[in-house]
C-alpha cells in the first residue's frame, strides 16, 4: 500500500518543480518566453496614454496576435518610471518621453530608441489669477511646480527661455504630475507645468482663479525604446502592430479614442481624450529632426543638471536602432 502513495508523492513533487520552473521569471509565463498558444511573450510598459495611443489601441483591439505575439501592456505614472522598468528588465520595450531617453543616454545606460511614435506641442503653464503671471517673464522669482526628470521639465525650460530666463531665475519645486494641481490650489506654488491630462483638473479645482499661458515652443516626442536583451525580431513585430494601430487611429479616430479611455482604466476621462488626442501627430519615424532635438535636450541637460556623457550628435545617434523600423517601413527611416 505505501508504494502508490510514494509514487503519487513523487509525481506531485515533479509537477510542482515543473510549475515553479515555469514561473521562475516572476511573470506567470513559462521561462522560455512563450505566452498563450505558444506565441512569443512581449512586455511593453507605457506612460502617456495619448502619446502612446497606438500601443493602447493595439491592446484594446487585440491586434498583437496578428503578428504572432502575446503582449502584456502596463502603464507607469511617467516616462521616467517606464524607462526605469525597461532598464531594470521588468519590460522589454517602453513608451517614454524624449527627455528621459536623453538623460539615460547621457548616463551611459544600455537602451535603443527604435521609433518616434508621436509629437505634441500644445502646452500650458498653469497659474492663478491672483498671482498676476500674465507672461513668462513674470515667472522671475516665483515658485514653479514641475515633475522633474520628465519632458515636462524641459517644456518649462523652453517657456523660461522664451523670456530669456533660466531655472536659476525661479524656484523649481519637484512635484509628481498629480501634485501640481493641489499645490497650486493651496497656494504653495505660483505656477506649474504638468501633463495635459491634469489641465482640466486644475481648471475645476481653481474655478474662477484659474489662469493659463499657452505655449507651443516645444514639441514633445513620445519614443518607443527597447532594452538591451530585446531582439530586433521582437521589436519589429511590435512595430508592425503599432503601424496597424496607427492606421486604425487614422481610419476611425472616435473608436481609437474610446480604446484609449478604456485602456486608461479610469485615469483618463473621455472629454479630455476627445479634446487632446486630435492634437497629437501619430507616425512611427526615425527622422533627422528627432536627432536634432535629442542633441539640444542633451546640451540643456548637461548644463542644467550637470549630467555626464556626450551631447555630440554622433554619440547620441549610437542610441538609435533603425533596423526594426527599416524592416517594417523603410520610408519611415530618414535619419542617417
Amino acid at each position: 500500500m505505501p508504494r502508490p502513495r510514494t509514487a503519487t508523492a513523487l509525481l506531485m513533487a515533479a509537477l510542482l518543480t515543473t510549475f515553479a520552473s515555469a514561473c521562475a521569471d516572476g511573470s506567470g509565463r513559462p521561462a522560455n518566453g512563450n505566452g498563450s498558444g505558444g506565441r512569443p511573450a512581449v512586455t511593453v510598459v507605457g506612460s502617456d496614454h495619448l502619446g502612446g495611443a497606438p500601443v493602447h489601441v493595439a491592446q484594446e483591439h487585440g491586434l498583437w496576435s496578428a503578428e504572432g505575439i502575446d503582449a502584456t501592456v502596463t502603464t507607469q505614472p511617467t516616462g521616467r518610471d517606464a524607462l526605469n522598468a525597461v532598464l531594470g528588465g521588468q519590460a522589454q520595450l517602453g513608451v517614454v518621453g524624449d527627455l528621459p531617453a536623453v538623460t539615460a543616454a547621457l548616463g551611459g545606460r544600455d537602451l535603443r530608441i527604435v521609433a518616434d511614435l508621436s509629437r505634441f506641442s500644445d502646452w500650458r503653464l498653469l497659474t492663478r489669477t491672483d498671482r498676476a503671471v500674465t507672461g513668462f517673464a513674470a515667472l522671475r522669482g516665483r515658485k514653479v511646480g514641475v515633475p522633474q526628470g520628465t519632458n515636462v521639465e524641459y517644456a518649462l525650460s523652453r517657456m523660461l527661455a522664451s523670456a530669456q530666463l533660466t531655472a536659476a531665475d525661479v524656484t523649481v519645486v519637484n512635484l509628481a504630475p498629480n501634485q501640481v494641481t493641489p499645490a497650486l490650489a493651496r497656494g504653495d506654488i505660483d505656477a506649474g507645468v504638468t501633463f495635459p491630462s491634469f489641465y482640466e483638473a486644475a481648471r475645476t479645482a481653481l474655478g474662477e482663479r484659474y489662469a493659463e499661458l499657452p505655449f507651443t515652443g516645444y514639441t514633445a516626442r513620445t519614443l518607443l525604446v527597447a532594452g538591451p536583451k530585446t531582439s530586433d525580431e521582437t521589436t519589429a513585430a511590435v512595430l508592425r502592430t503599432v503601424l496597424r494601430a496607427q492606421r486604425e487611429i487614422g481610419a476611425d479616430p472616435a473608436r481609437a479614442r474610446k480604446a484609449v479611455v478604456a485602456q486608461s482604466k479610469g485615469a483618463l476621462q473621455s472629454g479630455y481624450v476627445d479634446a487632446y488626442q486630435p492634437r497629437y501627430t501619430y507616425a512611427a519615424t526615425l527622422a533627422p529632426e528627432l536627432l536634432t532635438q535629442l542633441e539640444e535636450e542633451a546640451a540643456w541637460a548637461k548644463a542644467a543638471q550637470g549630467l555626464p556623457g556626450s551631447a555630440d550628435r554622433a554619440a547620441l545617434q549610437q542610441y538609435l536602432n533603425p533596423g526594426p523600423l527599416t524592416a517594417v517601413d523603410p520610408a519611415a527611416v530618414t535619419v542617417r
